[in-house]
Parts: structure tokens; C-alpha cells; sequence
């Protein structure tokens, strides 16, 4: 994967961070997008010291002009882009008679717009080379539905509706559009959580655990590689068995 030019947004942290690290280990150079410009540098800077080639740069993926900005900085610096992996997001733990109308927008421009920001950077130069894997992050609350997470699952469903409709736009050339639908990781997202309700998802979740970010970015790994090369518009379940019930 040397000659595969990949960007992750939210690599700064949680799945996105380990993503990064799994890529640059498998010989991809790798931009790595964050709305945390100083945490993105300093993940950038570790790939950079293990031999990668890799770029930090900050960036609100709900900011169209900043998103084109960021990926002519990549283009510019590493290459065309050959890789996306769309991690960056927000998550929220409200009733549904307590949403805002503006936190209602926000967690759609930021989960769903930004995800279609992104894509639609990166995919003029898959469709220019011949060659493209995108993988999105939804949620396992987007095929089944999470209470006191209306918002969030709602903006998760939209991106699996995106996915599997440019799946379709690309799927006569070399380009694979696939999407992850983990259950929760412990990453910093739980500092958000009561411990009731991190109770509540660990019941839920036939495996007995939470899900790694190592494991996730392994199979986003998977998805981003020349293997996977046939499989489009797919949703990846990787819930523990929680999408058996």
C-alpha cells in the first residue's frame, strides 16, 4: 500500500488515531485530519518518526471550503488521494423532547455533511487514477436505533444511505465505497456517558465487551486494501453480535 496516498478524518484520537497507525504500518503515508490541528500534528509527527510519510492538519469537516483547502494541502504535499476513511464525528446522549433544533443541525453537518464534504474532495482523484477505497463510519444506532441518541442515529443512517448510493455511482470502475457499523469503543466519547448507560450498551452487546479500536481499524484496513476489491456498497457489521437481535 506504499503508492496509496490515505486520509482519515478524526485521526486524531479513539478509532480514527488507530486507523492512522494501521495504515502507516502497512506502508500507506497518511493525512491525518482533525478539528484538533495539535493533536492531528502530533499523530502526524509519530507516523513520521516510525518512517511514514504523513501530514496533520486541522480541520472542521462540516467547513466546505476548509475541507477542499485541507485535501489540496494533501494533494499538494503527499499525492492524489487514493484513501478515505471518514472517522470524524460527534456523538450525544439527550431525550429526544430535549434536542435542540441547533444541535440537531450541528450533528448533521457534522456526521453526514461532513462525511459527503470529504467524499466529494477525494473521489475526482479515485475517479482520475483508476483507483479508490472509502470507508465510512456509521453506527450500530443507525441500523437499529438508540434511545436518548435520536439525533446521532439518525445523522449515522444517513451516512449508510450515502455510502451504498456512491457505491453505486462507482461501482463500474476500481473503486470501493464501504461502510463500518461498530458497537461503542472505550475512547474518550465515555467520559460523556453515565455509568448507567454504559451499562445499558454492554448488555446489548452479545460478545460480553466493548469493541476495540484496534479491531475497527483493522477492518478498515481490510476495506481500504487492493483485497477489496469487489465488494461496494456494503455494511460492515462489527457489533459483537449485537445486529443478531
Amino acid at each position: 500500500m506504499t503508492d496509496r496516498i490515505a486520509v482519515v478524518t478524526g485521526g486524531a484520537s479513539g478509532m480514527g488515531r488507530a486507523t492512522c497507525l494501521e495504515l502507516a504500518k502497512r506502508g500507506c503515508p497518511v493525512a491525518v485530519l482533525d478539528l484538533d490541528g495539535e493533536a492531528a500534528g502530533e499523530v502526524a509527527e509519530r507516523l513520521r518518526s516510525s518512517g511514514a510519510g504523513a501530514l496533520g492538519i486541522g480541520v472542521d469537516v462540516a467547513d466546505r471550503p476548509a475541507v477542499n483547502e485541507a485535501f489540496a494541502k494533501v494533494r499538494a504535499d503527499l499525492g492524489p488521494v487514493s484513501i478515505l476513511v471518514t472517522s470524524a464525528g460527534l456523538t450525544g446522549f439527550v431525550s429526544f423532547r430535549e434536542i435542540t433544533l441547533d444541535s440537531w443541525h450541528r450533528m448533521l453537518e457534522v456526521n453526514l455533511t461532513g462525511t459527503f464534504n470529504c467524499c466529494q474532495a477525494a473521489i475526482d482523484d479515485m475517479v482520475a487514477t483508476g483507483w479508490g477505497r472509502i470507508v465510512t463510519i456509521s453506527s450500530s444506532s443507525a441500523q437499529r436505533g438508540s434511545p436518548r441518541m435520536a439525533h446521532y442515529a439518525a445523522s449515522k443512517g444517513g451516512v449508510i444511505a450515502l455510502t451504498k448510493s456512491l457505491a453505486k455511482e462507482t461501482a463500474s470502475k476500481d473503486i470501493s465505497v464501504n461502510c463500518l457499523t461498530p458497537a461503542a469503543a472505550r475512547t474518550a466519547l465515555f467520559d460523556q456517558m453515565t455509568q448507567q448507560h454504559i451499562d445499558f450498551m454492554l448488555s446489548k452487546i452479545p460478545r460480553g465487551r466493548f469493541v476495540t479500536v484496534d479491531e475497527i481499524a483493522s477492518l478498515t484496513a481490510f476495506c481500504a486494501s487492493a483485497e477489496c476489491s469487489f465488494t461496494t456498497g456494503a455494511v460492515f457489521d462489527i457489533s459483537g453480535g449485537r445486529a443478531t437481535y
